[in-house]
């Protein structure tokens, strides 16, 4: 199964980041996964390149430095109708907080919620 998709993998834990992009090659058969290692960066690459209606997937960690995944969706909200079109927001946290899950779970923007370790079968059957 081939997908289509753009990733942008927003996650500051350097073995997450290695595991994770390893892991959309091998199974999902991914070439090409952007890295921010906050959300600021995240935010900085959507502003900065253009997808020309390619779909993009994120996958959003909750804690990071400087930009964290709760501030990274507050200021997606602010992009333009047009900037979101096309984007699924994955967040994957290893959070066991239940106000936290509840934000996620809340927020309109986020497609579902995975816990870490990453669960790369679980996404492979959520997208296909």
């Amino acid at each position: 199964m081939e997908f289509k998709s753009l990733f942008l993998l927003i996650d500051d834990n350097l073995i997450d980041q290695l595991v994770t992009k390893q892991l959309l090659k091998k199974i999902l058969g991914i070439e090409q996964v952007v890295i921010a290692n906050n959300g600021k960066e995240g935010l900085q690459w959507l502003n900065n390149n253009k997808r020309n209606n390619q779909p993009l997937i994120i996958l959003l960690d909750i804690q990071m430095p400087i930009m964290n995944g709760f501030e990274f969706l507050e200021e997606f909200h602010k992009l333009s109708k047009e900037a979101k079109q096309g984007i699924q927001i994955y967040v994957l946290s290893s959070t066991l907080d239940p106000d936290e899950i509840k934000l996620i779970e809340e927020n309109p923007y986020v497609t579902d919620f995975l816990n870490k370790p990453f669960p790369i079968e679980e996404l492979k059957n959520k997208l296909s």
